[in-house]
């Protein structure tokens, strides 16, 4: 381990002074996106939006470590625990030092942190001409490597002090921590939400829903768009929930910030494909559909969620899938209890998965929902096995949980296409099947 570890450090050394010497060469414009909910959806909405008028390269998946950021840099794939992928990297590193290359104009950066430092140590080469920063969240995802919630927000307002100058700041409104760093900005400020007095703000939002063989699904989620007395539509097919609304929020603030038209960002936005994982309507079996929210799990973003299926309208039965939300240190066992007593509002099936989810369970039950409902499973898979003879048409199925849990193999055992798991599914490459 300690081998691996003296590898690993030699490694980001490298790629980090190459992705230096890159950014002094090529002077890319830079997007970071903060926060500990939405990070990637965001990411991806600002690309969408940057990319329609110049040469962008975005963070993949969720590549926002000190790895992860030098890799976006270069434009290069994590070679895992494959020396000569590495040895690659270093070298096509060098060759975009050494000679001149075509290069991004714009990079749009997701910039994360799992422990004291991470973030600090990044803006000490790293300074963006944007920061976008999410959202917080009552309880972070992560919080357990940090003494308190306040040290974790705290690394990630080194971000918004990397701000060059002349750069412009674009905070989430809806989020009183996240609206505090407006004080501490030198830098032009842009806010974006789902409430009044945001720069750019949301309303008239609505699930839109379509007829399968006599059952009603939803298939996706529209809402209108308000900047400057300018109201434009939005249609987001084939995701559901609010989550989805303030990242493209966050992507029209990016765009107007550099002077973009409202009009083609949005004509831009109507092509755009939300992240796997994320709230994602999927066809299920026995004409079925299925939620699929299984790329990770913060406390928010499971309430967010829950919330979204509680207020959508189904045909068949509301069926709530859920595997341990981790990382979340002392807050553990309360935010179990407060998502059980959730999910005892509205569902009609409660499958968990996971250990911690006793705790869910026993509040689940404490608020009334009947122990006939409630199913637990060891593992994933058997709760996708158990789905697949428990299932109904017209049922809505969410799956959610966090990524060591890998509820994605439950949806593959209920997906009407598994053939196309690859193209619609979270921690498909061979590396991840191996796990």
């Amino acid at each position: 381990m300690h081998m691996k570890n003296f590898f690993k450090k030699i490694i980001v050394f490298k790629i980090t002074l190459l992705a230096r010497m890159v950014l002094l060469k090529y002077k890319p414009k830079i997007v970071a996106v903060t926060g500990n909910v939405g990070k990637t959806s965001t990411k991806d909405a600002i690309y969408t939006v940057l990319a329609s008028e110049f040469f962008v390269r975005k963070s993949e998946k969720s590549f926002n470590s000190d790895i992860g950021v030098p890799l976006t840099i270069l434009g290069c794939h994590n070679g895992w625990s494959n020396p000569f992928l590495w040895i690659k990297n270093i070298l096509h590193g060098l060759e975009l030092v050494i000679f001149n290359k075509s290069y991004p104009m714009w990079l749009v950066l997701e910039v994360g942190a799992d422990h004291p430092g991470d973030i600090k140590d990044i803006t000490k080469w790293l300074f963006p001409d944007v920061v976008v920063v999410t959202r917080l969240g009552e309880v972070p995802v992560h919080v357990e490597n940090f003494k308190s919630r306040d040290e974790l927000i705290a690394e990630k307002g080194y971000l918004v002090h990397a701000l060059k100058k002349d750069g412009v700041l674009v905070l989430n409104h809806d989020d009183t921590d996240v609206m505090k760093f407006k004080e501490k900005a030198k830098a032009k400020c842009l806010t974006f939400g789902l409430s009044d007095g945001a720069d750019v703000v949301s309303s008239n939002v609505s699930v839109m829903y379509e007829n399968n063989e006599g059952k009603e699904f939803p298939r996706g989620i529209n809402f209108k768009i308000n900047v400057d007395g300018n109201c434009v539509p939005i249609t987001l097919e084939h995701v559901l929930g609010d989550q989805h609304i303030q990242p493209v929020l966050a992507g029209i603030a990016v765009g107007i910030s550099q002077q973009l038209n409202l009009v083609k960002i949005t004509s831009a936005l109507a092509g755009h494909i939300s992240p796997r994982g994320r709230m994602n309507l999927i066809s299920g079996i026995k004409n079925t559909v299925i939620v699929d929210d299984t790329y990770n799990a913060s406390p928010t973003a499971t309430t967010q969620a829950l919330l979204s299926l509680k207020n959508t309208k189904v045909s068949g039965r509301k069926i709530v899938v859920l595997g341990d939300m981790l990382e979340l240190g002392k807050f553990s066992a309360e935010e179990h209890r407060k998502i059980g007593v959730q999910v005892a509002s509205f569902a009609d099936m409660f499958v968990l998965v996971g250990l911690r989810m006793q705790g869910a369970k026993e509040s689940a039950l404490g608020a009334g929902l009947d122990v006939k409902k409630v199913f637990e499973h060891a593992d994933s898979k058997c709760a996708g096995e158990f789905l697949q003879q428990q299932i109904q048409p017209g049922d809505v199925i969410l799956i959610k949980g966090s990524q060591s849990m890998r509820m994605e193999r439950a949806v593959v055992e209920i997906m009407a296409h598994p053939e196309k798991r690859e193209a619609l599914l979270v921690r498909q490459e061979e590396e991840w099947q191996k796990r």
